[in-house]
Parts: C-alpha cells; structure tokens; sequence
C-alpha cells in the first residue's frame, strides 16, 4: 500500500470533492448545499491564493482525503489565538471511502509528514468545529495540546472551534510510528 499526497485540481478533482463535502457526516465543512460548481470555485480560490492550500491524500492511486493548510499569520483563522513563528494551519477530511478501511493511520501519517515538512513549519494548527467528536478524538489520539475554545466567526465560518496545536517534533514522531 502507498499513501502520497498531490495537490487539488479545482476542475478535475471537484465532482470528487464534491461527493464529500456535501455528505451529511461533512456537515461541519459548510458545504453541504453547495453544487459541483461551487465547489470548483472554492477550490480555484484556494489555489490562487499564497496562503492556502488544498492537497488530495491518495492510497493505491484512489483519493481518500482531504488536506487543506493555511498560514495563520495571513489566514484570518490566526486572529483567534496566540500565533507562533511556523504555524501551519491544518483542515482533514477523510472520505467514507471502503479502501480507507484499516488504513486510516497510515493516511493521517502521510498527511502529518507532508505537512511537517512543508518551508518553515514548527507547529501544525488544528481548529475543528467542538461539536465534530470524531475530530475532537482525532485531535487527542494524535497527542495535541489542546488551546483555546473560542467562538470563532470568519468571513467563510461560525463555528466554536476547539484549537489544538502539535509540534513538528512529535507530528514527525507520530508519522513514523
């Protein structure tokens, strides 16, 4: 089995974004009600900006997830807690997708590795909706510190968001456990 990570084609990979995003169990991504073509917009966005971007995590050449990342030095997101030099910003979703099954830590691994290699990063971001459980246990399994709680209001979310931070470090020690 190979976990890789490639970057979102807005146009080609939308119809597949789609299928999860709109799903019920993704409520907390705010996108349920968006069409195909929303969904390519979103994704154009993010790839025409610096500060954001989208990646598929790919088992065996089928797409299982999702990896966003954003600098919270430019990212609004970064106004609600203490920013430190390195933060990345991180969003996962992983799709409900039966080849997935029994390879979800080699794909959250993959993702951590990308990540904490990505120029400069020293401590990944995590702001999940508090209401999403399944993240909040993802968070803890992983190790994460848990920061703050707050009522996080941006221009594309209104969620309360629990933060959780984890240093590259132990990101790094955890992908290759």
């Amino acid at each position: 089995m190979t976990v890789h990570v490639r970057p979102v084609d807005p146009a080609a990979d939308a119809a597949l974004l789609h299928a999860w995003v709109t799903q019920p169990r993704a409520q907390f991504w705010g996108m349920t009600d968006h069409t195909v073509e929303d969904v390519a917009l979103v994704y154009g966005y993010i790839q025409d900006q610096p500060h954001l971007a989208a990646y598929l995590l790919v088992v065996d050449d089928h797409p299982v997830g999702l990896l966003q990342t954003y600098d919270p030095e430019v990212d609004e997101i970064g106004q609600w807690y203490d920013r430190l030099p390195g933060d990345v910003g991180v969003h996962l979703l992983l799709a409900d997708d039966p080849r997935r099954a029994g390879r979800t830590p080699d794909v959250i691994a993959a993702g951590l590795d990308f990540v904490t290699h990505l120029p400069g990063c020293r401590r990944l971001v995590f702001e999940p909706d508090a209401r999403n459980s399944a993240s909040i246990a993802l968070m803890e399994r992983l190790g994460c510190t848990r920061g703050p709680l707050v009522e996080l209001r941006t221009s594309i979310a209104e969620k309360p968001a629990q933060f959780f931070f984890l240093d590259r470090e132990q990101a790094l020690a955890t992908a290759q456990a």
